[in-house]
């Protein structure tokens, strides 16, 4: 008599696999520790580190997940409280400014670029006009008779 029992691994442990933790404790720390861990695959065996270098740049880590922390780190930092009423109104009085600031510089200069754009358009239309006017005056030339 048999009993229906799975000895397979998969049904004994739900952990995650050595690569998944190590990849979870990277991601913890940032793309420091994942630069950190490249160079170190490097210095033991070269082409480890290759192996990571691809893994990270196919995995968009290179690129991606350190803009991300950057984003959730500051917004943690901005929603702690200091347990000080007066400071934390100071603070995000202070914070909405600055990035009402931050918004009518970056709208400045969009209006600076636009204006760049518009003077350097209308130089070569200019130039260009002066150049069919130039090419009309030569073509029609005076007349040999």
């Amino acid at each position: 008599m048999n009993t229906a029992t799975s000895h397979s691994p998969m049904a004994m442990d739900n952990r995650p696999g050595f690569f998944a933790r190590a990849e979870a404790w990277l991601d913890e720390r940032g793309k420091g520790a994942w630069i950190a861990a490249m160079v170190v695959s490097f210095i033991v065996f070269w082409p480890i580190g290759l192996a990571l270098l691809a893994y990270m740049i196919w995995s968009k880590r290179m690129f991606n997940a350190s803009c991300n922390s950057m984003t959730r780190s500051r917004s943690r930092h901005m929603s702690k409280s200091s347990g000080n009423n007066a400071f934390d109104a100071y603070k995000a009085e202070t914070l909405r400014r600055l990035e009402e600031e931050q918004d009518n510089f970056e709208a400045f200069l969009k209006r600076l670029r636009d204006a760049k754009d518009k003077a350097e358009f209308d130089q070569f239309m200019d130039d260009r006009a002066k150049k069919m006017t130039e090419d009309d005056d030569t073509q029609s030339g005076p007349a040999t008779a």
